[in-house]
């Protein structure tokens, strides 16, 4: 049975995101928590709390042991966008988008 964690709105453009998604995709999830662990990107925390959550979810509400745990899917899509203005020259405005993201983390049991 597939179990989902979703963490929204975190702030952090999906683009940024899904460098560290791509990296811990279809890994038990030890071995992905520890790839995020040692990720030089402070971001990677982030990512790592949704995983933690997926399993707490497995564990809690489903009673699957988080040792046979393993990432059947993990994804970042674009959440709402904040918009801003940036004064220039001669009185115009620039906009600025600050954008945001949902991660979405859904964990199965390993087949043996």
């Amino acid at each position: 049975m597939e179990v989902r964690a979703v963490a929204k709105n975190t702030g952090i453009s999906a683009q940024k995101i899904r460098l560290l998604v791509d990296m811990v995709r279809g890994k038990k999830v030890d071995d992905a928590l520890n790839i995020l662990k040692y990720a030089s990107s402070p971001l990677a925390r982030v990512v790592a709390k949704a995983v933690k959550s997926a399993v707490a979810n497995a564990e809690n509400n489903f009673q699957m042991t988080p040792v046979d745990l393993k990432i059947v899917n993990i994804y970042a899509d674009g959440a709402k966008s904040m918009k801003r203005f940036r004064p220039r020259a001669r009185g115009r405005a620039n906009t600025i988008i600050k954008r945001s993201s949902h991660i979405t983390v859904v964990v199965d049991e390993q087949e043996v």
